[in-house]
């Protein structure tokens, strides 16, 4: 599998090397004079398919920002460039079925491509390709399917797909290999599919490092985060998959599905087989993946449990963890303590990383090892293909479901145990006002049970009593208190390296962060650099840099306070977003693009963050 793997990058190298050694370089551009053969900004055609049609194989062609209302169909093997993901946009709305067709090995990137429409036939594509093709650093919406493949092999990066029915239509690569990495899928409509991959019996998929989400606003839906149907051998690492009916379902297949450090979680309940992993009689190998708040788990045909190889992993709030299998010996069923695990609602407001005393750290399969040698942790963030960070020590959650009754005197608040790992006790707190500040002068005990019985003294005449309580975990790291119950005596309580040796965006430190991170990157040469902040709907939130720097390491501030709402608004105006949302927690996008000598793009790149308040 490695040597396919190797060949597969080889090939897309010498593909790219094809481009360097033998380009003419074309450029397109709304202010050029459209003369062809459009070789100098100056003389740059208008219409991007005008500058297509006369490209031979190995030319590059160079997008300056700007609408270009029109569908595209490439004859030759070219690279196609856009200036910017935001501002340079391929719009096929109300066009034809196809926005950009590919008919020979090609790239494509740093565009903002619309299809003709979301809410049309499953004849409509924003990209159809027939050929090897390399995807990078692009915007895709508005059609039935995003990316519609039938060909040979497909490289994806650093997309953001929406409003789209269908991610990815994967067709008949046979043979053929794909990767898809670091995209991010958001999707709402009906019977959708993130990735769907139909026959192909001798192809290779890599799915890592991807965020696919069905938005939650629809409860009468069905889809599927990643569907299979007899391709080759298929690797899903390191993705966040959440809110579809199946997150993952395997319908047929002739080799095996090996699922890795992912989390999969809060799986949509609506269908006949609503598991979190559907297994219909494929062999699959799953290890290290945290699956929470899902209907079942993982389902295969009980006739053929040998089918399915599960163990390190970690269920937690499934209604039923397995069905047609049994626990691994090293199962754990345990709260995940993840660092935000509210419900993925329209805020997506989630953060999957650990806790510091999680569960799942140190637990994966000790033959995986983490991206610092260590066992791998288990979970989207374990793994080779997974990332150091630091595990936040955080306080406890408020205890939940607190009652109370009374029989004479004796007044006894009650409440669900929590279920972080490092929990030590809890703080009971009393006074005679509703509402009431919880301070040390009100505590009137610590137990580590979660019950306490009251015994109130004669000398105490109030009739009513307000009980709150607090969780403390072994750092006395104090929760906040929860919900207020009143009881009354007469009845029942109502962190950079600093050589320059290329262009690079780094990870932003720390992350998770609150109130603020620094993001650091670096640039090989002078060049003109934009970084920007989106949300998870691709909503542009701050423009960072978006300015002219020498080259060097370089680090910039994100901290969304009052202040840097206001300078916000004011840089993306000038982009004309019109973001005025307030920044919450949750999954943040940052990027970095750029533009070097001669108005040429050198370089752009994706990151994700997590914001924790």
């Amino acid at each position: 599998m490695k040597t396919k793997l190797f060949l597969f990058y080889f090939i897309l190298l010498t593909f790219n090397l094809l481009f360097v050694a033998t380009a003419t370089v074309r450029y397109v551009s709304k202010t050029g004079t459209s003369t062809p053969p459009y070789t100098s900004w100056a003389t740059a055609s208008d219409s991007i398919q005008k500058c297509i049609n006369i490209c031979q194989d190995g030319d590059t062609v160079y997008v300056a920002n700007g609408v270009y209302k029109e569908n595209l169909v490439i004859y030759e093997e070219i690279a196609l460039i856009g200036s910017s993901r935001d501002s340079t946009v391929i719009d096929g709305m109300g066009l034809g079925n196809i926005t950009i067709t590919v008919n020979a090995s090609s790239i494509l990137e740093n565009f903002n491509i619309y299809g003709k429409g979301d809410s049309l036939s499953g004849e409509v594509s924003a990209v159809f390709s027939v050929a090897t093709l390399l995807i990078r650093n692009c915007q895709v919406s508005k059609s039935w399917h995003g990316i519609n493949f039938v060909s040979s092999s497909l490289n994806a990066e650093n997309l953001y797909m929406n409003s789209l029915i269908n991610g990815f239509s994967l067709l008949e690569l046979n043979p053929g290999n794909c990767s898809i990495t670091n995209c991010v899928i958001f999707l709402r409509d009906n019977k959708v599919r993130g990735i769907g991959v139909g026959y192909a019996p001798n192809s290779n998929y890599h799915f890592n490092n991807n965020i696919l989400i069905y938005n939650r606003e629809r409860s009468n839906h069905t889809g599927n985060g990643i569907y299979l149907s007899l391709p080759g051998k298929v690797y899903i690492n390191n993705n966040l998959i959440s809110g579809f009916t199946n997150n993952i379902q395997i319908d047929n297949f002739t080799d095996t599905v090996f699922i890795n450090n992912d989390a999969l979680v809060y799986q949509n309940t609506n269908s006949s087989n609503p598991a979190c992993i559907w297994n219909a009689g494929g062999i699959i190998v799953i290890n290290n993946v945290i699956l929470s708040n899902n209907l079942i788990g993982i389902s295969t045909p009980s006739e053929w449990p040998w089918r399915v190889k599960s163990d390190y992993n970690l269920f937690w709030q499934n209604k039923v963890d397995l069905k047609g299998i049994t626990y691994g010996d090293s199962d754990i069923v345990a709260d995940p303590m993840f660092v935000k695990d509210e419900l993925p609602d329209s805020n997506l407001n989630f953060d999957f990383h650990l806790q510091k005393y999680s569960p799942a750290i140190d637990r994966g399969n000790h033959y995986i090892l983490d991206v610092d040698g260590s066992r791998s942790d288990i979970g989207m963030f374990g793994g080779p293909l997974g990332q150091v960070y630091t595990y936040h020590d955080l306080a406890p959650k408020p205890p939940r479901n607190l009652t109370a009754s009374v029989q004479g005197k004796a007044v006894t608040p009650k409440w669900n145990k929590n279920t972080e790992a490092d929990l030590f006790q809890y703080r009971v707190y009393r006074d005679t006002v509703s509402n009431f500040i919880y301070d040390t002068t009100k505590i009137i005990t610590v137990t580590a049970d979660t019950f306490f019985v009251d015994i109130l003294g004669d000398e105490e005449t109030p009739n009513h009593y307000f009980y709150k309580i607090t969780a403390i975990d072994s750092a006395i790291k104090q929760s906040a208190a929860s919900e207020e119950v009143q009881v009354t005596l007469t009845g029942m309580p109502e962190m950079p390296p600093i050589v320059v040796e290329e262009y690079k965006l780094l990870q932003n430190y720390p992350n998770p962060f609150n109130p603020s991170t620094t993001i650091p990157y670096r640039l090989k040469s002078p060049a003109y650099v934009k970084i920007m902040v989106y949300n998870i709907l691709g909503e542009l939130v701050r423009v960072l840099v978006n300015q002219y720097q020498s080259a060097g390491y370089y680090e910039v501030d994100f901290t969304p306070n009052t202040k840097e709402k206001t300078k916000g608004k004011e840089a993306i105006r000038e982009f004309e977003t019109f973001y005025y949302g307030d920044v919450v927690s949750g999954i943040y996008l940052y990027r970095i693009e750029v533009i070097g000598e001669g108005n040429i793009p050198v370089f752009s790149d994706m990151k994700k963050m997590m914001m924790v308040k």
